[in-house]
């Protein structure tokens, strides 16, 4: 039986954006199944003590852009360290990356995450708004008029709160958040131990 990896994502996470085609890359090399589970992180961080980005002390938000920038050129992985359309409502990307999982599978979502964090991370789009994610979708061979209109049901915002709620009851406190055999990992720097955990039998 393959191992299984939850994957709790913020689109609209830099961190996120760096970190995801590494994991998608580490997963299909150990046969990992990745289950991406995007969540309210803003949800999450009022309940872990977490903060918004524009409640940080000038410092901390200072640094975090030089942190940025260093891992970009470390990876190289384009990306505008204050991208136009941002800080964004996350809701319609997550929900859109919800549906496409409950129609298509785990892989096809992970590839739309990708091109929606590459539209905020490094092509100036705006990824709160319906028609932008049509087009993401569409770019990626999908049928977004069809998934918007999913994404916008009952049935994906009640998963999109059931994976906030297994976040928190997860002690999840950012993203990305990956949980290999009951043990979670924060942070895209944090992959080094997630392939090990891959790796255990």
């Amino acid at each position: 039986m393959s191992k299984t990896c939850q994957y709790f994502m913020a689109l609209q996470s830099p961190w996120t954006y760096l970190g995801h085609a590494r994991l998608v890359a580490l997963a299909r090399q150990y046969g990992v199944q990745v289950e991406p589970k995007p969540f309210d992180l803003g949800k999450v961080f009022s309940v872990s003590g977490g903060l918004p980005l524009a409640k940080r002390a000038p410092q901390r938000q200072a640094y975090r852009l030089a942190e940025l920038a260093r891992w970009s050129a470390f990876l190289q992985i384009p990306m505008n360290v204050q991208p136009k359309f941002f800080p964004v409502s996350p809701d319609a990307a997550a929900k859109l990356v919800l549906a496409t999982r409950l129609a298509l599978g785990g892989d096809v979502a992970l590839e739309l995450a990708q091109a929606v964090m590459r539209g905020l991370w490094a092509e100036e789009k705006n990824i709160g708004d319906d028609e932008t994610l049509v087009q993401i979708a569409n770019s990626c061979e999908l049928d977004g008029r069809m998934l918007i209109k999913s994404a916008n049901t009952a049935s994906v915002q009640a998963e999109y709160d059931r994976n906030t709620d297994d976040a928190s009851a997860a002690s999840v406190f950012g993203s990305p958040w990956y949980i290999v055999d009951g043990e979670g990992f924060w942070g895209q720097d944090r992959l080094d131990f997630v392939e090990r955990a891959f790796t255990r039998v």
